[in-house]
């Protein structure tokens, strides 16, 4: 029994379809784990500027403290 050659041209074609999208799929998989580690890295590098901006924050306000302080002792 064999298939009729339109049915055989649909069934090629279906399967080239099924090939490309799972092709897309692990593209998008790919690319969708690098995009989460890129993700995980900038949230790792903000966290670690926000730590800084504040270890600065409480440098600036310590000076600001010793300098009222120097002021009123004047």
């Amino acid at each position: 029994m064999s298939t009729p050659p339109d049915l055989q041209q649909e069934l090629a074609a279906l399967n080239r379809q099924v090939d490309q999208l799972i092709d897309t799929v692990r593209r998008l998989s790919e690319e969708n784990r690098s995009l989460r580690h890129s993700q995980e890295q900038l949230a790792n590098e903000r966290a670690g500027l926000m730590a800084r901006n504040e270890q600065a924050r409480g440098r600036v306000e310590a000076m600001i403290q010793r300098l009222k302080a120097l002021e009123s002792n004047s």
